[in-house]
């Protein structure tokens, strides 16, 4: 137990220390039970065997598929270079991105190249949560600046396709 001072008195109270404190619900008690052996996979947590010719080959897809939208959204290039690539909603979302940014810099987007720095990609972790399903976090570099996009992707009809894209 911890005390407090009464706001009203010179009184310290008692405050009862809970088991699982603030907003992230700490548990301060000692683990009562061993930890999962290394072996066991929690439910959901099934890992998937993926050749690392095909990883490579995925990964090198995303960092230019990545290239290519953070170029789009900058209004370097136009957006329906990815038409075939994207769902209808992430294709949308790029457009309309790279709408904005070209509202503001008072531009056309996509017609030549109009960023003073180009954005590159630096990293690309990737996550097989399928055969057929694979997600990434992304590290890209804008002259001193950084950003983190996270994408994900599907093989629909054999072809990669980005159903989802969230730029941080």
């Amino acid at each position: 137990m911890t005390t407090t001072l009464h706001p009203l008195m010179d009184v310290r109270l008692p405050v009862p220390v809970a088991a699982t404190q603030g907003t992230l619900a700490l548990a301060l008690l000692p683990r009562s039970e061993p930890p999962v052996p290394a072996g066991e996979a929690h439910a959901g947590a099934a890992v998937v065997t993926i050749d690392r010719r095909q990883r490579a080959v995925v990964e090198e897809w995303t960092r230019r598929f990545i290239q290519a939208a953070v170029e789009i959204v900058g209004g370097d290039r136009p957006v329906s270079q990815l038409l075939r690539w994207t769902l209808p909603e992430v294709y949308e979302d790029l457009r309309r991105r790279a709408m904005l940014v070209a509202r503001a810099g008072g531009h056309q987007p996509g017609l030549a190249r109009v960023q003073p720095v180009q954005p590159r990609v630096l990293s690309v972790h990737t996550c097989f949560v399928r055969a057929d399903a694979v997600e990434a976090a992304v590290h890209v570099r804008y002259g001193q600046r950084s950003r983190a996009l996270a994408a994900r992707f599907e093989r629909i009809e054999q072809r990669w396709i980005c159903s989802a894209l969230d730029f941080s």
